[in-house]
């Protein structure tokens, strides 16, 4: 059974995606719901699903976005998109961005089944590569720094400290920071204020969260050191990145 996830704003068109995809009776099952492409992004770091069915336009961070976004993680993750006739260029702009397929609104129940099909087929016949590369790579061993990393990757930056990274693989914390060191060439601090500063830049760049909320969202509880911090490694304060980079006002980031 193929794990789904539904995002948009409108939660009647969920109900209604969700009733029709169960009614087609496919080896397709909706495992959660999200109302944005933030709130989609959080959960997708924390949970595995094989399917992201997102409309585009929605507040917060709309699916263009969305999928950006889904590009700069580690991990493939099939998208079809939804949209309406009148925004079919942003439709041919995801394509380009690599989504599986598209829908338009209003979406018939034959429509979604042949694009579902399609998507299944297309999975049924990855299926044995996909399972013999999966069975070589969980064989090889990771390494400590590897196993560092993978923990890093699936904890919300928020959570992330020097002694809690190395109690997950239950190694002495000095010797972590010493490892760390050794082999990436910096210092775990910086490492992890580097990728909190480039999620900052991504939050800011591609939704409308106060500054406070994206200092607390990347691991700062002072917003004063937040953007200090963040001025001193990209040259400018938030606020002014946010007013020379923001896609609010280019047509990126579509808002009601």
């Amino acid at each position: 059974m193929k794990k789904v996830l539904l995002v948009d704003d409108e939660r009647w068109v969920r109900t209604a995606l969700k009733w029709t995809i169960n009614k087609l009776n496919l080896p397709l099952q909706v495992i959660h719901e999200c109302q944005n492409g933030l709130d989609a992004l959080d959960w997708i770091k924390m949970n595995d699903v094989d399917l992201i069915l997102t409309d585009i336009r929605m507040p917060v961070m709309d699916g263009l976005a969305l999928v950006k976004e889904l590009n700069s993680l580690n991990g493939e993750y099939d998208v079809i998109v939804i949209s309406v006739h009148d925004e079919f260029q942003f439709v041919q702009q995801a394509m380009r961005s690599g989504v599986t397929d598209y829908l338009l609104k209003p979406i018939e129940e034959n429509e979604i089944k042949v694009c579902l099909e399609k998507w299944l087929n297309k999975k049924n016949n990855e299926s044995n590569t996909s399972k013999q590369m999966l069975s070589e790579k969980e064989n090889l061993p990771l390494s400590t720094i590897d196993r560092i990393l993978e923990y890093i990757e699936k904890t919300p930056l928020d959570q992330i400290t020097l002694k809690e990274a190395a109690e997950s693989i239950h190694i002495n914390p000095s010797y972590l920071s010493q490892l760390f060191k050794q082999q990436l060439n910096k210092k775990f601090v910086d490492y992890i204020t580097e990728l909190r500063i480039e999620e900052s830049k991504r939050l800011l760049q591609n939704t409308t969260l106060r500054m406070s909320e994206i200092a607390e969202r990347v691991g700062y509880s002072d917003l004063a050191y937040f953007s200090n911090n963040f001025k001193k490694i990209v040259g400018s304060s938030p606020s002014e990145y946010r007013n020379n980079n923001s896609k609010t006002g280019d047509g990126n980031l579509i808002k009601r």
